[in-house]
């Protein structure tokens, strides 16, 4: 069975916001592997558009090898879109979603095949909610950045979650691997 892994970036504040962080080379590399490990991503409609951006990479290539490199590997990975108002992604490797969240991921997860990633804000928080989520790799930065969404500002109950390990950057951001501890 896949699992669902979701993999986002916050501030020591706990703002989740895709516009801040310290997005350096070493943390475009840990995503590019990350990306080329999974099978899908899922985004809602905001996340996705903001992805978008890398569709100019591949058009013209920014000349750093990190930055395209992530580029071509978020164009290759096949991409679920959660939306009530696009009516097509304008990305061949991605469409929209044919059920809702839930039914989507479900089906999923049965499957054969790599992981599923999810990067959005909107789709974590409701797949943890549906207690769907399997692993979390949350990457902090360093940084408070004083405004903005929570990460976790909309969830039901408690889950309590056992740490697998930990990832550190130069930059001082790490990643923590979290497991839910399943009763």
């Amino acid at each position: 069975m896949r699992k669902v892994i979701a993999a986002i970036n916050m501030t020591l504040d706990g703002i989740c916001d895709h516009t801040v962080g310290i997005p350096d080379e070493d943390l475009h590399q840990h995503y590019t592997e990350l990306i080329d490990d999974a099978g899908v991503i899922l985004y809602g409609r905001t996340t996705y558009q903001l992805m978008q951006f890398w569709q100019t990479l591949i058009k013209e290539p920014s000349g750093e090898k990190y930055m395209d490199d992530f580029a071509k590997a978020i164009d290759r990975i096949p991409k679920i879109v959660f939306s009530h108002t696009l009516q097509s992604t304008g990305w061949e490797s991605a469409t929209l979603a044919a059920q809702d969240l839930e039914k989507e991921v479900v089906a999923l997860k049965q499957q054969s095949g790599k992981d599923i990633l999810v990067g959005s804000r909107s789709i974590i928080i409701q797949l943890i909610n549906l207690n769907l989520v399997d692993e979390f790799q949350i990457c902090i930065h360093p940084m408070l950045e004083g405004k903005g969404p929570q990460l976790f500002d909309k969830i039901k109950d408690r889950t309590v979650y056992r740490l697998l390990k930990t990832k550190t950057f130069g930059s001082g951001s790490i990643v923590l691997y979290y497991q839910p501890v399943r009763t």
